[in-house]
């Protein structure tokens, strides 16, 4: 145990970390490498690979992802800015160069290669997104003669373009939703919510009428025809689990799920061991997203409050899409479950993101101050 007592950098980051944060991205990481043992087997069997190549792969990338959340969790607000600058920076232009020389991967150009590595760099442009995005609303609304909601605007469109041009509508939304709702909590005039909504729906349409994978994912889902094998076989998952499963290692539909271990590990989760562990599951993700948006709610500094929200969203969203995909509540989407499904590029982004939000979430003095000063004002106690 560290002594309160010791004045070093890890002494006073375990004193001033949100220790319930930290545990809970470790559970959902423990939670994760547990269903990679349900759900990955099977696939790895089908593509004529060890039996625990993914389950393997899966752990291997756990040491990195959490050494980056660690690490970041260190960082003061202003270097979060200056890490998140340089990583935007970075992702933006992967993204550029994923057009040209990325490779396909069903039927998306997302993905570089590096070696023996695979990037998705539009998975670490997310989190980064939200903190400069978060920095230029703050900034405008500190000094409202800097543009920084023009920025912001600006900076939105380059995102979304770079990720419709791979195409990724989902992830799209997915920024676009997260992007609005910190624009909302800045105190976005009600003329730019009109006119904003009204573009966001146009783009919607206009993707359905040019993008044929998305008017087919679309009428997939509304009409049930078509090829929907994946949905309905994770459907017959879920059913199959009841409420307590059928026990670790004992699904059968989960062996003919085609991305069982990615965008479907809800599934396999849901038939193994059943629809309470899954209501578990999501508590979890909202328990997440609550802690984050109350964390937001006692920020006096208008960057902490609209990034902490942001990346909390970020995540809330994101599991929300992908549960709700399973669910059949949503079109089909390629989107992984935090911290859950395997894959190098989501989990490390995800770390990414957590580590960010332990960051700017750490009880430091004059954050503390500040609590103090509002529990004083709300009770009614005169300052000192």
């Amino acid at each position: 145990m560290v002594s309160r007592v010791e004045r070093g950098p890890v002494a006073d980051w375990f004193w001033t970390i949100d220790r319930l944060f930290l545990i809970t991205f470790v559970l959902l990481m423990g939670i994760g490498l547990m269903l990679s043992f349900a759900a990955s087997p099977a696939v790895a069997e089908r593509l004529g690979l060890d039996s625990f190549h993914f389950v393997k792969r899966h752990a291997v990338f756990m040491i990195p992802a959490l050494t980056v959340m660690i690490g970041l969790s260190f960082l003061s607000p202003r270097q979060v800015r200056r890490v998140a600058m340089l990583l935007l920076a970075t992702s933006l232009i992967m993204m550029v160069l994923v057009l040209f020389i990325g490779f396909e991967v069903k039927g998306g150009r997302r993905w570089l290669s590096i070696g023996s590595m695979s990037i998705q760099p539009s998975e670490f442009m997310k989190p980064a997104f939200v903190v400069i995005c978060a920095w230029l609303f703050a900034e405008h609304a500190r000094q409202p003669e800097i543009p920084g909601n023009l920025f912001a605007i600006l900076l939105f469109a380059i995102a979304a373009a770079l990720l419709i041009a791979q195409p990724d509508l989902g992830q799209t939304i997915l920024i676009g939703s997260v992007w609005g709702a910190m624009f909302f909590m800045a105190g976005m005039p009600w003329l730019w919510i009109v006119i904003l909504g009204a573009l966001g729906g146009a783009g919607f349409f206009g993707a359905y009428l040019t993008l044929p994978h998305v008017a087919g994912r679309i009428d997939r889902f509304l009409t049930g025809e078509g090829d929907t094998f994946q949905v309905d076989t994770a459907r017959e998952a879920i059913i199959r689990g009841d409420w307590f499963g059928q026990g670790p290692g004992e699904g059968i539909v989960k062996r003919i799920i085609p991305d069982s271990h990615t965008d479907f590990i809800f599934s396999v989760a849901a038939e193994e061991f059943g629809i309470v562990f899954c209501m578990v599951l999501v508590a979890i993700f909202a328990f997440l997203v609550l802690r984050g948006l109350s964390h937001a709610y006692k920020e006096r500094n208008d960057f902490n409050r609209l990034a902490v929200s942001g990346l909390v969203l970020l995540l809330g969203v994101q599991s929300m899409i992908n549960i709700g995909v399973n669910l059949e509540l949503l079109p089909a989407k390629g989107m992984t479950l935090p911290l859950i499904s395997y894959g190098g590029s989501s989990m490390t982004a995800i770390c990414v993101t957590a580590g960010f939000i332990l960051a700017l979430t750490r009880r430091r003095p004059e954050k503390r101050a500040q609590e103090r000063s509002l529990f004083r004002s709300v009770a009614g106690v005169p300052a000192e």
